[in-house]
Parts: structure tokens; C-alpha cells; sequence
């Protein structure tokens, strides 16, 4: 993987395990020669994990809407910012820079784009590896209610299976190396599965 998209929260959260793990992230990401595509702000973990990829020499791309950056939250010492008009442009960017995402701790606009993503490798939109760094047990409730959509006949298992999910950094990353998208899509049949 050459580049890496990373979603997370504005926020630090009340714990500092947030903090820290996002920092470690982009200081592993730069250490592996992982360039990091993220959302372009300075605050929260999203400045938690870009400062810890540039602190230890990483190339870090920033993706920011217009509006966002005349409220001052731009990051100033990124490798580069693409400036968008919109969020969903902002997404779509992302996409198209990266070759696998990773969802940290966040609120509504984490979740947001993390379901967008995970939408679109189900779709067969993209193959790209999705991981959740589970850190502190923050999705323990996502995940299992995941599998209550899986349970309860909403979500196929094969579509589950997709999504990769660890509380260890260099854990996810071997994870999504080693990942292979499935070769079959959201609309085949019960019988088929």
C-alpha cells in the first residue's frame, strides 16, 4: 500500500489512548512509507495523526472543503492541500488517492465517511482494504451491531467479512496487505451464498 486514507474525529475524545494511537498511526504509516490522505484540519485527532506522520518525516496530504478552511483549521505544514468544494467532493478525493482506509475514533462525520466507504466496496465500487482501529473498545457497539444486521438478514456475512477490525496498529496494516476483496457482489442470491 502506498497510501493510506484515514478517517477520524475532530475532537481528542475523553480518553487519552486517542490521542496517542492517532499519533502512533502516522508515525507508522511514515515509517512504512505509507503516504496519509486525511480530512486537512489541525485540530483533534485529525492534527493528532497528520503531526505524527510529518514528525517522523511522512508525507502527508491533506483534503479540506473551502468553507472549512476559512474557519482557520487548515493544517500549515502539510505536504500538500487540495482544497474541494464540498464533502462529498472531499470524499470522493480521498477515494481516489488512496489505496485502503482506516477509521479511528470520531462522531457523526467519521461514521458518515466510514459507512460511505464500506458502502462502495460492497457496491463493487472499489476494492480497496477498510480497517477499524479499535482502540479502547470504541466500536465494540458498531461492530456487534453490525453483526446484528448480518443476524437479523440485512447484511450477508461475505459482506461483513469485508470490513477488517483490530486494536493493534501494525496488526490492522498486515490485515489489510493481506486483504482480497471478495469476487462476488452485493446482489447475488441466497443460494448463491
Amino acid at each position: 500500500m502506498k497510501s493510506i486514507t484515514v478517517f477520524c474525529g475532530s475532537s481528542f475524545g475523553s480518553d487519552d489512548i486517542y490521542k496517542e494511537q492517532a499519533t502512533l498511526l502516522g508515525q507508522t504509516l511514515a515509517k512504512q512509507g505509507i503516504q496519509l490522505i486525511y480530512g486537512g484540519a489541525d485540530v483533534g485527532l485529525m492534527g493528532a495523526v497528520a503531526d505524527g506522520a510529518l514528525n517522523a518525516g511522512g508525507k502527508v496530504i491533506g483534503v479540506l472543503p473551502q468553507f472549512l478552511q476559512s474557519k482557520e483549521i487548515a493544517h500549515k505544514q502539510l505536504t500538500e492541500l487540495v482544497l474541494v468544494e464540498t464533502m462529498h467532493e472531499r470524499k470522493t478525493r480521498m477515494n481516489e488517492l488512496c489505496d485502503g482506509v482506516i477509521v479511528l475514533p470520531g462522531g457523526y462525520g467519521t461514521l458518515e465517511e466510514f459507512f460511505e466507504m464500506i458502502t462502495w466496496a460492497q457496491l463493487g465500487l472499489h476494492q480497496k482494504p477498510i480497517g477499524i482501529l479499535n482502540t479502547g473498545g470504541f466500536y465494540d457497539d458498531l461492530i456487534r451491531m453490525i453483526q446484528t444486521m448480518v443476524d437479523r438478514g440485512f447484511l450477508k456475512q461475505i459482506n461483513r467479512d469485508m470490513l477488517l477490525i483490530s486494536d493493534g496498529i501494525e496488526k490492522l496494516l498486515e490485515m489489510m496487505r493481506n486483504y482480497q476483496a471478495p469476487t462476488v457482489g452485493k446482489w447475488i442470491s441466497k443460494e448463491e451464498v
